[in-house]
């Protein structure tokens, strides 16, 4: 799948965002600085960091190649010190999900008995085995870290920050942050995946939490609710939408009604959980790049784009010492923003990513249509909570069969709205129209999708070959 142009994020309200943080130099940049032992600044400060992160590649070529199996045989006759600046990277082989599947334990460059935590990701719709990535407790320090400083944009000490996510053990995202937050005399509540909308919105009002870190169809949820209303507009200050893409409606339904600053934040757990977040310029992810190096390649090429030029994600642990992970493909879509942050860091800004090599479906005659298509569209209709999108038939002749979540299964106007939403999807209304694609009534269901963060949302393709 070729590269495509994404557009910079266009949710940003300044003077929403003023009145409630005055703008800031991102807090990763002086973490970053302590870290690699600098104390310059701008141009002088991204030299500094492009020759720590070099010196780190040689170290984790080196130290990958000794230690780990897969990586071995994989950079045989290969050593760190081949490698004279940032852009020979570019040599080496990548990595993917499907070395990971095949043999997680070849990558490990400590004995089982340092790992103090294993995640297991699971492949949703295939026969494909699972990933498991492999933590030392100083790989999760990092991690910890990362958040400890990050979430210095969002909350200030005495805060209250209300975590959805999963925090019951060791080492997960929720147990990570709650150390993090304490470090900064921040409050950090764990309280798990949603599953009672009801539950979660009595305790953001109990409680007086003034911060959210969650899934944004969880947080979309909470919203729309009907007990919505005990969350009045500007007890939550600022929320962390993550582990899934983050559309623009769900961002501009959250400001609207909580008066609240939108931050991203980008990870994934093979990254370490944490990679890059907003600073309080809403504008693009920041990303700890004393721990991480990223590219953006073309994805049929594998070559490196120049900035401002979508491509998928690569990235390398500089850090890692469990299990690192030397030019791993994401599958993710986004850029290198040439322009320099509001926020005047020297640090590189990333694009929100919005979509992903495998995220679209082909309707026929060329046609794509793409989970952010489908999100842009749909979430901005009131009441709908989630949805379900299947694509059946055959190859020559789909039909796109809608099933929509709302709390309400007797909702025939939000039908009539979400049919007429998905038919003016210029890539289905092109492949309506040349007989490619057919949209019949939408469906509702009592059921909620629920996204447990380690399995993206994803147009299902059950269409048979013909």
């Amino acid at each position: 799948m070729s590269c495509r142009e994404c557009g910079a994020p266009t949710v940003t309200s300044r003077s929403l965002q003023e009145s409630l943080f005055p703008m800031q130099l991102t807090p990763l940049e002086p973490w970053i600085k302590q870290k690699i032992g600098s104390s310059a600044s701008g141009a002088a400060l991204r030299k500094d960091l492009d020759l720590w992160q070099l010196r780190r590649l040689r170290e984790t070529v080196d130290y990958a190649r000794s230690r780990s199996p897969f990586y071995g045989r994989l950079l045989d006759g290969i050593e760190g010190s081949d490698l004279h600046e940032l852009r020979d990277l570019s040599a080496l082989p990548f990595t993917t999900s499907a070395d990971i599947q095949e043999n997680d334990l070849r990558f490990l460059c400590v004995s089982r008995d340092e790992i103090s935590r294993v995640v297991t990701l699971n492949t949703s719709g295939t026969t494909a085995r699972a990933k498991r990535i492999h933590f030392t407790e100083d790989d999760l320090e990092l991690t910890t870290d990362l958040f400890h400083h990050g979430m210095k944009a969002l909350v200030n000490p005495g805060g209250k920050v209300l975590i959805l996510m999963p925090g019951e053990q060791h080492g997960s995202i929720g147990d990570l942050m709650v150390k993090a937050l304490r470090r900064m005399d921040v409050e950090g509540v764990p309280h798990g995946i949603v599953r009672d909308e009801a539950k979660a919105i009595s305790e953001i009002a109990g409680k007086g939490i003034n911060c959210l870190i969650g899934i944004p169809v969880q947080i979309l949820g909470l919203v729309r609710h009907r007990d919505a209303a005990a969350i009045t507009k500007g007890m939550i200050r600022s929320v962390l939408l993550s582990a899934d893409y983050v559309p623009t409606a769900i961002v501009r339904e959250i400001k609207d009604a909580w008066g609240s600053a939108v931050f991203n934040h980008y990870g994934m757990t093979e990254m370490g959980l944490g990679a890059a977040v907003d600073c309080q310029a809403l504008a693009g992810y920041h990303i700890r790049e004393a721990d991480l190096l990223f590219e953006v390649v073309d994805p049929d090429t594998g070559q490196p784009v120049p900035e401002g030029v979508t491509g998928e994600v690569v990235f390398t642990t500089l850090t890692r010492k469990g299990m690192p992970l030397i030019r791993y493909r994401t599958g993710d879509l986004s850029r290198f923003i040439p322009e320099p942050c509001p926020c005047g860091t020297a640090l590189k800004r990333l694009e929100w990513v919005r979509g992903r090599l495998e995220g679209g479906v082909r309707l026929g005659g060329g046609y794509v249509l793409t989970v952010a298509d489908l999100d842009e569209a749909l979430f901005q209709l009131p009441g709908l909570l989630n949805f379900q999108i299947e694509i059946q038939g055959d190859m020559g002749s789909g039909v796109l069969q809608a099933t929509l979540y709302t709390g309400d299964a007797h909702r025939t106007d939000l039908r009539r709205d979400a049919l007429g939403m998905l038919k003016n999807i210029p890539s289905v209304r092109a492949a309506v129209d040349a007989g490619f694609l057919t949209v019949p009534p939408v469906r509702t269901s009592a059921e909620n999708w629920i996204s447990t963060g380690s399995i993206k949302r994803k147009i299902i393709d059950s269409r048979e070959a013909g």
